[in-house]
């Protein structure tokens, strides 16, 4: 019985027909045609359409499996990474084993680029690709969820009501993660659900305790030993939502709450993968083994290895020198030599200036938080 059906990723056998699906899809080739050719979309739809399916039919003939499929996919990715960064690199994995799977537990700042980001990283290593754990709240349309579950994403039942219901999804969704683990494949999970929209990355304890829950018989040390748990801090020297966040943030504190429109997702989404991020890193820590005792503690563990790698660049350091007279605690604390030179000032400056006026305050701490972070962690 497959008792994870309607939460796991498709397998090999099931790719093909998944993949016919998705061409006939209507939805599908429409989206396709807005976000590749946003002007030939208006003038030429019906042609736009046909042109554009009869070239994925023929780019993915030959598809019929997840690994051919990423294959593909991990091509197009190399390609965004190339024209969307100044640099991307990565550090940590060499202490890994490609026989032996990994839970990448990371903070969370963009929707897709985030795991797409760790995906590229190890399959350069040479290391297999991570299953991926997706909201069910970012699958509103039939296709994205076929797309999603081709590429080794699993779902994230956030939309359960009542406590039972959601009690029997996190349960269901534990089990997933320790039994894939146990079987050899390896997981991507963010440190907490939602992205740190303040650029605050900090572990919810509640994500450990859900990883332990199918576990509830076994040693608390011994299931976060076997979930072979490995903290990755994902640095971008620039947020593509930058702004949107710092609305979000703004809009938040004036009015108490925000209400997302639509098709807000959406755009985080296409901002997120096409817009420019400077530089990136990625740093992989050490599985974290056995000698947790509960939550809290692997929470915190998680929490010292992303502010202690994350790699920090002028644009954080010179955020922080604007907002640095609200942490009075910090307020000692001299950055002459950390804030880059001429060009990184001025790339800055354009950035902020490029923000409305009432939201710059927030997106300034957006991206002094790391350096926050990691001062007061060494100051402990």
């Amino acid at each position: 019985m497959d008792i994870y059906k309607d939460i796991r990723p498709y397998r090999d056998h099931e790719v093909r027909d998944v993949l016919d699906r998705l061409l006939d899809d209507e939805a599908f080739i429409s989206t396709i045609s807005r976000f590749r050719f946003p002007r030939l979309s208006g003038w030429f739809p019906s042609s736009l359409l046909s042109l554009i399916r009869f070239v994925l039919r023929r780019e993915l003939a030959n598809v019929n499996d997840v690994h051919s499929l990423q294959v593909k996919v991990g091509r197009y990715v190399g390609r965004t990474i190339k024209k969307t960064t100044r640099s991307f690199s990565y550090d940590g994995l060499e202490k890994l084993r490609a026989d032996t799977p990994y839970l990448f537990m990371t903070n969370h700042r963009d929707i897709v680029m985030d795991p797409a980001l760790v995906n590229i990283a190890v399959y350069y290593q040479g290391l297999q690709t991570p299953h991926i754990a997706i909201g069910d709240n970012l699958l509103k349309k039939p296709f994205v969820s076929d797309l999603m579950r081709l590429n080794k994403s699993f779902i994230v039942i956030r939309s359960a009501q009542g406590r039972r219901e959601k009690l029997a999804a996190f349960q269901q969704l534990s089990g997933y993660i320790n039994d894939t683990i146990a079987g050899g494949e390896s997981i991507w999970i963010a440190q907490r659900e939602g992205r740190a929209k303040d650029g605050n990355d900090q572990t919810d304890s509640a994500i450990i305790k859900m990883l332990t829950l199918s576990q509830r018989k076994k040693p608390f040390a011994e299931v976060i030993d076997k979930l072979n748990i490995v903290p990755v801090s994902i640095s971008y020297e620039y947020d593509p939502c930058d702004y949107l966040k710092a609305r979000e943030l703004y809009e938040t504190e004036q009015h108490g709450r925000y209400e997302k429109s639509e098709s807000e997702d959406d755009r985080s989404i296409v901002a997120g993968i096409i817009g420019q991020k400077g530089r990136v890193h990625l740093s992989f820590g050490e599985p974290l083994g056995a000698q947790y005792e509960d939550a809290r503690q692997v929470s915190d563990a998680v929490d010292r290895h992303m502010w202690q790698t994350y790699r920090l660049f002028p644009s954080n350091y010179l955020a922080f020198q604007q907002v640095q007279r609200d942490y009075p605690d910090l307020a000692s604390v001299v950055l002459d030599e950390e804030l880059g030179d001429e060009q990184d000032r001025r790339e800055f400056e354009q950035r902020i200036q490029g923000c409305l006026e009432e939201h710059r305050t927030h997106l300034l701490k957006m991206y002094a938080a790391p350096v926050v972070n990691r001062l007061r962690l060494q100051a402990k």
